[in-house]
């Protein structure tokens, strides 16, 4: 199965470093490796990330994220690259595509500056729910800033 996860900075603080975030995303691409599945691309900008992989459908998603989230916080804090702890949001998106659609998946993924130039992630998160047909509460799609 082809998966793309979208998931968030904790309040959706824009505090991923330019200068590290390639390395990060590096780093989150192996996490989902060691759980079994075949990163394909991971990428995203200052508050949220993309991954796009593939995944046996004898594996759970939500291992594999919360592996990888878990793993990858860790990273960051560990490497001190914030002056302050690092964490990343309460769960994530999940949506899946055929191989037919993996190459348009794959530019949109490797296109998230540029796209991001014209919509927020909060757009974009909620333009993906919808087109997906997913239901949900707003109220409950992101936590508020303390």
């Amino acid at each position: 199965m082809y998966v793309q996860t979208v998931f968030a900075v904790k309040y959706r603080e824009a505090v991923i470093g330019d200068n590290w975030k390639d390395e990060l995303f590096r780093v989150i691409g192996n996490f989902i490796n060691e759980a079994g599945c075949k990163s394909l691309l991971v990428n995203g900008v200052e508050d949220h990330v993309h991954c796009f992989f593939a995944i046996k459908p004898s594996i759970a998603v939500s291992s594999v994220m919360q592996s990888a989230k878990a793993k990858s916080s860790k990273w960051i804090n560990e490497n001190r690259l914030l002056p302050h702890r690092f964490e990343w949001q309460e769960g994530f998106g999940c949506f899946t595509y055929s191989k037919s659609q993996i190459d348009a998946v794959y530019k949109y993924v490797q296109n998230q500056e540029e796209h991001h130039k014209k919509q927020t992630f909060r757009e974009e998160y909620m333009t993906m729910l919808v087109k997906f047909g997913i239901d949900f509460d707003e109220r409950f799609i992101f936590g508020d800033l303390e």
